[in-house]
């Protein structure tokens, strides 16, 4: 009976200890939330801040690159990065396919000097749209674009001379990028004379086309493992390096300015 008394006060000692537990446990948490909501407003806004603050130094509106691609770039340049997947060069290259092929819609940008490397023309696929594409494809012998990152590869020379392979990042929108041949290259119809014959530029078979001039400098400034992004709202497009959380963490961690800001 003795026994009997013992094991249930045991027992029930043990119940409202592990009650007490789970009462600390559940409301340790309630104040976690308000205080993380507060942390990401301000890290969401000071990583506004510093994109804002590159984008406007080196005048990228100036130029028709509008902030909101500019962002989503910079913010799959640092997820990629992350990785370890990129070179030193810090070299991100934007084609924003909201613009017509008219205009200079091709950014090469140096992250660290904070300056625009080179503005100029880029074609892009024959099944894509005239002016300005609006149909985009990862199929294989669609001769489309594909929306999303690249990763730049090896230098090759093939049947439109000196090239650069590319290797997409995002499945399902660019992934068959290397089956595809989809690569950088000069191409003749990028010029000022395709413009003025056919008011827009030649196109590809789904490659980012170069002026023949200046293929080389494009290639030798984007070779070997750096991020191109090819950007339009034309259709949706969804990114696992879209993470701006991760991004902004890399980012003010680089940035003495603006870590000391946030600490």
């Amino acid at each position: 009976m003795t026994r009997n008394i013992m094991g249930f006060v045991m027992t029930f000692l043990l119940g409202i200890s592990i009650i007490g537990t789970g009462f600390k446990a559940v409301e340790h948490p309630q104040n976690n939330p308000t205080s993380f909501i507060k942390n990401k407003i301000a890290t969401d806004s000071l990583y506004n801040q510093y994109i804002s603050e590159i984008y406007h130094s080196i005048h990228l509106d100036s130029v028709g690159l509008t902030f909101s691609v500019f962002e989503k770039a910079l913010t799959g340049y640092y997820n990629i990065k992350s990785q370890g997947l990129l070179n030193t060069k810090s070299i991100l290259t934007i084609a924003d396919f909201d613009q017509e092929s008219s205009k200079k819609r091709l950014y090469i940008i140096d992250l660290n000097r904070k300056e625009l490397v080179l503005n100029t023309w880029v074609a892009h696929g024959q099944n894509s749209g005239g002016d300005k594409p609006d149909y985009f494809s990862n199929a294989v012998n669609s001769n489309t674009s594909s929306l999303g990152f690249y990763l730049t590869g090896e230098v090759y020379f093939g049947k439109h001379g000196r090239s650069l392979k590319l290797d997409g990042m995002d499945f399902g929108f660019n992934n068959n990028a290397r089956e595809r041949a989809i690569v950088v290259h000069g191409a003749d119809y990028v010029c000022q004379n395709s413009i003025n014959q056919l008011g827009r530029l030649g196109r590809s078979q789904g490659c980012p086309a170069v002026a023949t001039k200046l293929a080389n400098t494009v290639i030798n400034s984007i070779a070997d493992k750096t991020i191109l992004f090819i950007s339009s709202t034309a259709q949706p497009y969804t990114s696992q390096y879209l993470n701006e959380t991760l991004a902004a963490g890399i980012a003010l961690n680089q940035n003495q300015v603006f870590a000391s800001n946030f600490n």
